[in-house]
């Protein structure tokens, strides 16, 4: 899809592409038990206190620490809201080992996460899982070893991917991973600090592809790809719904042998807070992940990062578009 393309679909304000997106992917009925009916004086005073998240503590939601984190932060809370609970969005803190301490210290109640970050970055599993349902599962295992409850996973996954130029590729003959060993130390990769440290990430790829030698520049997320263009790096670790890859010109390189692993989108939250705010705090969570969706992921985050939205409105639309608001 052109640049141009992208823009004017994003001009024409993200909710008919957001409810297009929900049309066609999740079906026509609404999960939501809020939606208004026509009564008599006072019917919407009731409804308003007889909300099952009604006289419930505050929740503390935190984020990680970028675009597409701070979205689904106000989906989970927006979507929350709706439901009557009281919810304090903490967004922004920090990569996932940062905001699992913070869970586990209990300065959040629970965050948006990724199946395979939870085996491989917090668990230091270094087994590669046979597919999305394995990852979810050792995931679920490590949250019950801390205190947590992993919630249903969505269909939406968001990996990390390398990604160059594609003349640079052509030049290289690259097409995946594994052709990287053969560049040594004549290439740069950019990508967030903890990259560099991860399995799934410079680790994996010296251990599982051989790729030794590539030269490290550590940049904040989302500006991988002006040191892409600028020509400061020949390689960047981005991520698959990253909006900016709707607009092409990038090369992706293929990871056949799953260092990244399978990243679907789910929620931990702690045991003692799931079971204080009742059922429907688990069920309400869990029917904003199965709307979720890949594509869904990188039109809203094209929303923000090329259209320059603020997550909120972007989730709100997205969230009402798909009948839970």
């Amino acid at each position: 899809m052109t640049r141009v393309r992208v823009m004017w679909l994003l001009r024409t304000g993200v909710t008919a592409l957001l409810l297009a997106v929900c049309i066609s992917g999740c079906g026509s009925s609404s999960t939501s038990s809020e939606t208004p009916t026509e009564g008599p004086a006072g019917t919407e005073q009731r409804r308003a206190t007889d909300r099952p998240g009604s006289g419930r503590p505050i929740v503390t939601i935190g984020t990680k620490n970028f675009t597409e984190e701070l979205i689904l932060g106000e989906l989970y809370s927006q979507a929350l809201q709706a439901k009557g609970y009281r919810v304090h969005l903490k967004p922004n803190i920090g990569p996932s080992e940062v905001v699992a301490r913070d869970m586990e210290a209990g300065r959040i109640d629970g965050y948006p996460e990724y199946t395979g970050t939870i085996v491989s970055v917090l668990g230091h599993d270094a087994r590669r899982p046979a597919d999305a349902r394995q990852a979810y599962e050792r995931a679920a295992a490590y949250e019950r070893r801390h205190g947590a409850t992993l919630l249903a996973m969505a269909p939406a996954e968001d990996t990390d991917v390398l990604v160059t130029m594609p003349s640079y590729a052509a030049r290289h003959r690259l097409s995946s991973l594994g052709d990287l060993a053969g560049l040594g130390s004549s290439a740069t990769l950019a990508a967030a600090p903890e990259f560099k440290t991860r399995l799934d990430g410079l680790l994996g790829l010296e251990q599982v592809y051989g790729v030794h030698h590539l030269r490290f520049r550590a940049v904040q997320i989302g500006d991988q790809y002006k040191a892409l263009k600028d020509g400061r790096v020949e390689l960047a670790a981005v991520f698959t719904t990253d909006g900016a890859l709707s607009q092409g010109g990038y090369t992706l390189l293929a990871d056949p042998r799953k260092i990244f692993g399978f990243q679907n989108v789910t929620f931990a939250v702690r045991r003692d807070v799931l079971k204080r705010e009742g059922p429907e705090f688990g069920r309400t969570i869990d029917m904003v992940s199965a709307k979720l969706s890949t594509q869904a992921l990188r039109l809203m985050n094209a929303a923000v990062e090329l259209d320059h939205q603020s997550p909120r409105p972007v989730a709100r639309q997205f969230l009402a578009a798909s009948g839970l608001t």
